[in-house]
């Protein structure tokens, strides 16, 4: 007689057998995927910024969000993390005293949370429906709830915890930042960027960006510098390039030069990110993850079309099934000679 046990592990030997049949050789993880050179992004600094929250109510506007309510404040909208209704969020590092700001012993700190908009997203990869998508030309990881099935691949896949399930929606809808993509045929950029008073969010090419973070990092800490607010324009921008955005652009102004870690946060991590930081205290403090330069989605997306392509793993299971369920079939001529005996 076959147990559980038994039937189990056969269906798992029959598997793996038919598919190491079926799979001659073992899959090379594809190259990490690159930023589009006009891809789109932001720029935070966290020395620059108030902790006003402005980018919070901004991004609640714009993308008709509702507010959220913690357990202690019913009056005012107070998400502790992002969700599904809450895309950005300006989180805040406490150490002792929290007497100085931007100090890591006795200080405090802001730090901003969104979509980070990778150059090879995991939950692009991980989608399979294809409801999760990259611009081929801004590079802007966008959602479509009508392609969505619900399943949450995305949030399981993301290293930063940034698609959230919208457990309200009778569809099964997720929420995340859009790098407000819906406004840019109107000429209107991220909302968090438009709204920052100090510039500390700032909207431009990622590449432009990192320029202006890493010249920021060049100066010595407590010089006077200029620095702009709203969005950067690209270097040599045309005056027809310039009129496709409203808001403000390039409202510069002086500020002293914060003492920064000496790394743009984004510019390597997980194959790269299109979001770019920069912070007084170390970063894993302030929240953000230490990941490796190469993207997961290079390994897993692989290694998925390798078993999945073709109903590939599919047939194998469906293989190692058939065979164990033949082999421990009871023909009707064993049934009778049984019962004679």
């Amino acid at each position: 007689m076959t147990t559980r046990r038994d039937f189990l592990r056969g269906c798992l030997a029959g598997g793996a057998a038919a598919a190491a049949t079926v799979v001659p050789e073992v899959a090379c993880a594809r190259d990490t995927l690159q930023r589009p050179p006009e891809a789109l992004g932001l720029l935070y600094d966290a020395t620059l910024c108030v902790g006003c929250q402005a980018c919070v109510a901004a991004c609640k506007q714009v993308n008709a969000n509702p507010a959220e309510f913690t357990a202690v404040d019913k009056l005012w909208d107070t998400p502790l993390d992002t969700s599904g209704h809450t895309f950005n969020l300006i989180k805040m590092y406490r150490n002792g005293t929290m007497e100085t700001k931007d100090a890591e012993t006795n200080g405090f700190a802001f730090m901003k949370t969104s979509c980070m908009h990778c150059a090879d997203p995991s939950c692009v990869s991980a989608c399979p429906v294809s409801a999760m998508t990259k611009d081929p030309l801004t590079g802007v990881v966008g959602y479509d709830a009508d392609a969505c099935i619900g399943c949450r691949y995305c949030v399981a896949a993301c290293p930063f915890g940034i698609p959230k399930y919208q457990y309200d929606s009778p569809t099964g809808k997720i929420g995340k930042c859009e790098l407000c993509r819906h406004r840019h045929k109107d000429g209107h950029y991220s909302a968090c960027a438009e709204v920052c008073p100090t510039g500390a969010t700032l909207f431009g090419r990622t590449e432009d960006l990192l320029a202006e973070a890493k010249r920021r990092l060049a100066l010595k800490p407590g010089e006077w510098t200029t620095m702009p607010r709203g969005r950067l324009a690209k270097p040599g921008e045309t005056a027809e390039e310039a009129a496709r955005w409203k808001g403000l652009r390039n409202q510069d102004y002086a500020a002293q030069v914060g003492a920064y870690k000496q790394h743009v946060y984004g510019e390597t991590e997980y194959g790269g990110t299109q979001v770019l930081k920069l912070s007084a205290v170390e970063f894993e403090k302030v929240g953000m993850p230490n990941l490796p330069p190469k993207a997961a989605a290079a390994t897993s997306e692989t290694i998925q079309h390798s078993l999945y392509g073709g109903l590939v793993m599919p047939l194998a299971v469906l293989a190692g099934l058939t065979w164990v369920a033949k082999r421990n079939v009871v023909h009707d001529e064993d049934d009778k000679q049984g019962g004679q005996s």
